[in-house]
């Protein structure tokens, strides 16, 4: 997600009429990302990105915008919800969504189990009439209203309209079923009986049956849920169903998940267009990803693209070809490489091609060619804990304590001095000069690897070229890693946020002045347009930095240096707020929940109050023995994980959100892998009041009842699953069919005719048609393999999915959807 910035937000009631506002990402109420707080404005920019693995099914992805108040409760200005099947719409697209209005009914979410059974009674004097059951089992997933929900349910039995006399006066009087606390997945489990049809008087009249059946069919059952408020304002709306009791007829008893729904007469009357709008660019992915042997085909094409000659006729290459953005295709390719440690040999075979076309030394990967954007890609990768190492530490202090820096006289704010500016600012730039080009040692091995490999191919093409050694490295690490990493920190997850104007033209000035200090041109100051940069870049045009960036360049493109560092240092993994259980460390006291700051680097798990205090707890890495979710019953509170130790010590943890507990568990995990004695079975629930909820065993020790979930093999160095990547790059492939056929017509038409090319295949890079031709047939082969193996897949799902299932309830706008979809596409009728 960007999240870009709101426009014209209604103004504060007060005399200074402007807001701090924040905005928050929500899958449909759980708030996953909060933005930084833009104060005094009502058109606040935002710019953040925020990327996240979805690991539950949702309805709404919702976007709140806040108004911060520091006395009471943030309130809530609008919010723009996106619903999952529309996510499409939009994707990749920067939209402009007006803010609408957050009351009970926009706010419905849940879903609600219910039997209905309608029966016929033969009363003492031998007259019909008929009688509903009506029974609410359980709600998933009800709304939480301020921080709380206590719901219960009324049924209503509602008549066709208030004309028809012969009918009992209805709406019948609400029947209401017991309210259950703190839980917004409630048992219910009660009936309710309505007379629908009474035994009439009228029976002289014999037609009255019939009618008497008709309106039994413009009849409706009502359910509404309600949150059981202590308020003065009472109880607050959750949600409502209405069901015809037509559909009754054919069955006599019906059983079924619905979604809930918001009233009909919601706030309709009020203008949609006076909270402002909200910019994002939204970019889902949905991938049905199936098991490894599917994909060996399409994988082992993908995976010879290093060996084969020319690299432009391998699988991989030709990705970059068809993909609208270089981007597209960088991310899996770099990922699938990384995985199976073959992205060394790629990156140098595509290097080396791209070198062999460049004619300028000067502009050597410049562009944004597949090359450029697959060693940005593994940098980010790679690079993270690197970047975090070296420029975290000082990045944060620029962030905190705001020293003026500004050096364009036109800019100064008043009482600011320029020379002391430019002093505050050289000195950070000398900081920041030292701690990069003192970091050699700690660049990782696969980045050093591919630098190495892309001096040699530039050396080697410039020959008459002494500098273009350097400068071939200086262009990624300087350029597409360093400079950029100063310039945007919140992108490379060096700060929660984007900072604020302030540390951001701070950064700004810093990134301009490495990137000219790293690039080694001959005249410096003639790189900058403004004449302040110029007079500035002075203080810097001594030999020392020259020499100290080449000395850098040197370490960290040199073959076979491996990592030899002295003593590693932690590397910081992860580390925030959650809320624990006390483990029971002492004998007596209540095992209570509290906040905590929890740090995790690649030797302990530690927690302590509140960042940089004393840990008061270390859980050395080593006695990790499994990190598994626990659940909800438990403690009754959602996103919580166990840590679980030696001597059955288990730590109970409470993240924030479901993204935030996914992450931590598959850090944990996978930073605790490689333990001699993990264990292969846990419980999944805890242990209280003398036994295990889970398995119900009463001793403390037994060992557990449910399977460890599998980590990833140890010897692969990055959290990536191959299977999915390849499972990416198939749907691009299948997106951009058209273009790889183009592309084997251009191979046959290159082939045969070695004349001038048509205009329409000159796009390609084709070195060896018939190579090339030989990769596309397999890719193609590959390609639709998996098309019918997917098509397969959805027919039988298809078939076994039943419309009303707690997984796709009455309601659900993209089942029918796809049911609309599967019966064009197939005979099979619902």
């Amino acid at each position: 997600l960007s999240l870009g910035e709101a426009k014209n937000l209604p103004t504060y009631p007060g005399p200074n009429k402007m807001r701090d506002c924040y905005c928050t990402v929500n899958l449909d109420q759980e708030e996953v990302f909060r933005t930084k707080i833009v104060e005094k404005s009502l058109c606040p920019f935002y710019g953040e990105d925020f990327y996240c693995e979805i690991p539950r099914t949702f309805r709404h992805l919702s976007f709140y915008i806040f108004d911060r108040d520091v006395f009471r409760r943030d309130s809530i200005i609008g919010k723009v919800a996106i619903q999952k099947e529309d996510l499409q719409k939009y994707h990749n697209r920067d939209t402009w969504f007006q803010l609408q209005h957050v009351d009970a009914d926009s706010e419905v979410q849940g879903k609600v189990h219910l039997e209905l059974r309608l029966s016929e009674v033969i009363t003492d004097t031998g007259v019909v009439c008929h009688k509903l059951a009506t029974r609410v089992l359980e709600c998933q997933g009800l709304p939480i209203v301020n921080g709380q929900c206590d719901p219960y349910a009324t049924v209503t039995l509602a008549g066709p309209s208030r004309q028809v006399l012969h009918i009992q006066e209805l709406p019948s009087e609400a029947k209401k079923t017991k309210v259950k606390k703190k839980t917004n997945n409630p048992h219910f489990d009660e009936v309710f009986y309505f007379e629908v049809t009474r035994p009439s008087s009228y029976n002289k009249k014999s037609h009255f049956d019939i009618e008497d059946v008709d309106e039994v069919d413009k009849m409706e059952i009502r359910v509404d849920l309600w949150n059981a408020s202590n308020l003065k304002f009472g109880d607050e709306f959750l949600g409502e169903l209405r069901l015809p009791l037509k559909f009754l007829r054919q069955s006599s008893s019906y059983e079924a998940w619905y979604f809930l729904q918001p009233r009909d007469n919601g706030n309709k009357s009020l203008k949609p267009d006076d909270l402002g709008s909200l910019r994002l660019n939204v970019v889902y992915t949905e991938d049905h990803v199936f098991s490894s042997d599917y994909y060996s085909p399409l994988r082992d094409v993908l995976l010879k693209s290093a060996d084969v000659e020319p690299v432009s006729a391998s699988a991989a290459h030709i990705l970059g070809e068809v993909c609208r953005e270089k981007q597209e295709a960088a991310i899996p390719l770099v990922r699938l490489f990384l995985h199976y440690g073959r992205i060394v040999p790629f990156i140098s075979a595509i290097a080396n091609a791209e070198v062999k076309r460049t004619q300028d030394p000067n502009t050597i990967f410049r562009g944004n060619s597949l090359t450029s954007k697959c060693i940005d890609e593994t940098m980010k990768l790679a690079g993270m804990h690197y970047l975090q190492v070296t420029l975290k530490p000082i990045i944060d202090e620029i962030c905190q304590v705001h020293k003026p820096c500004e050096i364009d006289p036109v800019k100064l704010k008043d009482g600011e001095n320029l020379e002391n500016n430019r002093e505050n600012l050289r000195q950070y730039v000398d900081r920041i000069f030292t701690v990069i080009t003192k970091s050699g040692v700690s660049c990782p091995t696969v980045m050093c690897d591919i630098f190495f490999s892309l001096r040699e191919s530039a050396a080697k093409r410039f020959q008459g070229d002494l500098d273009v050694r350097y400068t071939a490295v200086s262009s990624f690490i300087f350029l597409r890693f360093f400079a950029p990493a100063i310039l945007s920190p919140n992108l490379f997850q060096l700060t929660p946020h984007h900072p604020d104007p302030q540390t951001s033209r701070t950064l700004t000035l810093i990134s301009k002045t490495i990137q000219t200090l790293g690039s080694l041109s001959k005249s410096k100051s003639a790189n900058f347009k403004e004449s302040y940069m110029a007079t500035f870049y002075d203080y810097f045009n001594e030999q020392k930095y020259a020499d100290a960036v080449k000395n850098f360049l040197d370490l960290i493109s040199s073959s076979g240096r491996r990592d030899h560092k002295s003593i590693e240092q932690p590397i910081l993994l992860k580390e925030g707020f959650m809320i624990k259980r006390a483990q029971g460390r002492k004998r007596f006291g209540m095992k209570n929940f509290k906040k905590r700051w929890f740090r995790l680097t690649n030797h302990e798990f530690t927690y302590q109050k509140s960042k940089g205090d004393h840990p008061l707890c270390s859980i050395p890495i080593e006695n990790i023995l499994a990190v598994e979710r626990l659940e909800e019953e438990s403690f009754k509170m959602k996103n919580m994980f166990q840590v679980i130790q030696p001597e059955r010590r288990v730590l109970y943890i409470q993240a924030n959100n479901c993204v935030e507990a996914k992450d931590w568990i598959d850090i944990l995990t996978k930073v605790s892998q490689c333990n001699k004695k993990r264990l292969t079975v846990y419980h999944p629930s805890a242990y209280l009041n003398g036994h295990w909820l889970c398995c119900k065993a009463t001793a403390d020790n037994t060992p557990g009842c449910t399977p460890c979930t599998g980590g990833l093999p140890a010897n692969i160095q990055l959290d990536i699953d191959g299977d999915r990547e390849t499972e990416r790059i198939y749907s691009l492939f299948n997106l951009y069919m058209p273009k790889l056929e183009k592309m084997q017509e251009a191979c046959g038409s290159k082939s045969v005719y070695d004349g001038p090319e048509e205009e329409e295949y000159s796009t390609f890079i084709i070195d060896d048609p018939k190579e090339t031709y030989k990769t596309l047939k397999l890719i193609i082969e590959g390609v639709g393999t998996l098309e019918q193996e997917h098509a397969q897949y959805k027919r039988d799902k298809f078939k076994k999915t039943k419309y009303g299932s707690q997984e796709h309830p009455i309601g659900d706008k993209s089942f029918q959807t796809y049911i609309r979809q599967q019966s064009e596409i197939s005979a099979h009728s619902i």
